[in-house]
């Protein structure tokens, strides 16, 4: 699923979107450009600097529930 960041993911932004993402037991990854990060790792997310109007591709394991999980962050649109 490709997503169009709303916000800037930053500190707090980026701890609600692990822990929602940690709340699956499953593989979740975030790709952007050549970056290839566990959306599960604080570090990972955050070494993304992700800024509105980017795009991240997000892939997972886990079905459906986790991209609605992810959305409803208010953190990013589908595209």
């Amino acid at each position: 699923m490709i997503l169009k960041v709303l916000k800037p993911i930053f500190a707090e932004s980026a701890s609600s979107l692990v822990n929602t993402t940690s709340a699956y037991p499953g593989t979740v990854l975030f790709k952007k450009e050549h970056w290839v990060v566990d959306a599960k790792s604080l570090l990972g997310v955050l070494a993304l600097a992700l800024q509105p109007g980017q795009e991240v591709e997000v892939t997972s394991d886990e079905g459906e529930e986790v991209f609605a999980a992810i959305l409803e962050l208010g953190f990013f649109e589908q595209k």
